[in-house]
């Protein structure tokens, strides 16, 4: 009997060491399992952080649209009866009247020749749209690095579940191996206390890694779906973990699609026009009306005399500013300060960039380059255990050996998974600053 465990622990632990275990769900099967693309476009469709953010750009493109449109011709209908009372005179008791009947119903068309101050606006409006629209893309790279996180969250939360089943499953073979060999004589009671004191803390774990699943789904459920439901898993990917670029293409993708640059040079473009606005003030503009339609003392194409009213009136205007007492050269000035903090925020946001692609590049290259010292302290402590094991089997080691060995392979599968979900988030966090999603 003695044999025939040693020969079956062994052949147990051999089969645990030659792979890496894979993930059994947690609870029953869920009827929606999600990507992680699908994941990403639940999100982008529920969050209100995303949503306020498109909104705010589409509004930026409305203040655009007005602005363009101040800039062309605009036309309104005229209708106006004015009556003065009648003094026994032409006008009436009113002298700046002219007449008792005054009829105006005409079609007015206003342009402006020359509006350097609307023009600075129509552009800064432009500008204004494009932060807009930059804004809303680092929200919504934000919301992707979230999702992410929760994502793999959930994920390596799955895989320690696994973890724990297997650490589970061993130290109940050895409880029951110990019980046995205790019954035998060739075991002290003391080897039994410990090996159920480890089925107690491997049962812990269990409880443990349940709940972190548990924490994890209802965190990313407020995510992805509008209405609150828990029925849904993830699909495990970390195995098809991409590689990385190198750091020089990586950093050219960086410096073509980071918003917040974009951002940054459009908020100098802004502050560029605010300040032209503001010197237009300076300048004269021109502008012209044209008129057509009645203006006469009675409603009638033609008065009594045969003569036409239907008539039209064009004229022009020529506004030149000259005294303001300095408040335009103090709107320059405020205009100048603030362009000089525009490129400040500028310059701040290129350091910015680069300092946060060189940390999250070496983060991705470190947790690469770890994922392989994982995999081979994962192997080695399942060697370990299984050593460990068929020592104790034959009398020479002790159970204190088995249970630091059985410690060292629980911590060898949750580093070794901690590493994984490490280096897909590395890579997120450079996928947020590149776009390459």
């Amino acid at each position: 009997m003695h044999k025939s465990l040693i020969w079956g622990l062994g052949l147990f632990l051999c089969q645990g060491a030659m792979g890496q275990p894979q993930p059994a769900p947690a609870t029953p099967p869920a009827a929606l399992v999600l990507t992680l693309r699908e994941c990403m476009e639940r999100a982008r469709a529920n969050s209100p952080q995303l949503l306020s953010a498109n909104i705010d750009a589409l509004f930026a493109h409305e203040d655009a649209r007005q602005a363009k449109s101040a800039l062309l011709p605009t036309a309104i209908g005229f209708s106006q009866y004015i009556y003065t009372q009648g003094n026994r005179s032409i006008t009436g008791a009113y002298v700046s009247n002219d007449g008792v009947h005054v009829y105006n119903d005409q079609l007015q068309v206003h342009g402006d020749l020359y509006a350097p101050s609307k023009m600075a606006d129509y552009h800064k409006a432009q500008l204004t749209e494009a932060v807009s629209r930059a804004k809303a893309e680092i929200a919504a790279r934000g919301l992707i690095a979230t999702v992410v996180g929760d994502y793999y969250a959930l994920v390596g939360a799955n895989r320690k579940y696994a973890n724990a089943q297997q650490s589970l499953r061993e130290a109940q073979q050895f409880a029951d191996i110990t019980q046995k060999l205790e019954r035998g004589g060739e075991a002290a009671h003391y080897d039994t206390v410990k090996a159920e004191s480890q089925v107690l803390d491997r049962q812990r774990d269990l409880e443990e890694s349940q709940l972190a699943i548990d924490k994890a789904r209802l965190s990313f459920a407020v995510l992805l779906f509008p209405n609150f439901r828990q029925d849904f898993a993830v699909a495990d990917d970390l195995d098809s973990t991409p590689e990385l670029p190198p750091f020089a293409e990586i950093q050219a993708m960086a410096s073509r699609n980071s918003p917040d640059i974009r951002a940054a040079e459009a908020a100098v473009g802004v502050e560029h026009y605010e300040y032209k606005s503001a010197r237009a003030e300076l300048l004269p503009s021109l502008s012209f009306d044209y008129f057509w339609g009645i203006n006469a003392n009675e409603f009638a194409i033609n008065n009594q005399y045969g003569q036409r009213n239907l008539a039209s009136v064009a004229q022009a205007q020529l506004n030149i500013p000259i005294w303001n007492w300095g408040i335009t050269k103090s709107r320059m000035k405020q205009a100048e300060l603030r362009v000089q903090q525009a490129n400040n925020d500028l310059t701040l946001a290129q350091r910015q960039l680069l300092a946060d692609l060189n940390q999250f590049y070496l983060e991705a290259g470190v947790a690469s380059g770890q994922i392989a010292s994982l995999h081979r302290s994962l192997d080695l402590a399942a060697e370990g255990l299984r050593l460990t094991m068929l020592r104790y089997q034959g009398g020479e080691g002790s159970v204190l050996e088995v249970v630091d060995a059985q410690t060292t392979a629980v911590e060898a599968r949750n580093a070794f998974e901690d590493g994984m979900v490490r280096y897909r988030l590395a890579v997120a966090n450079l996928e947020t600053l590149t776009g390459a999603f």
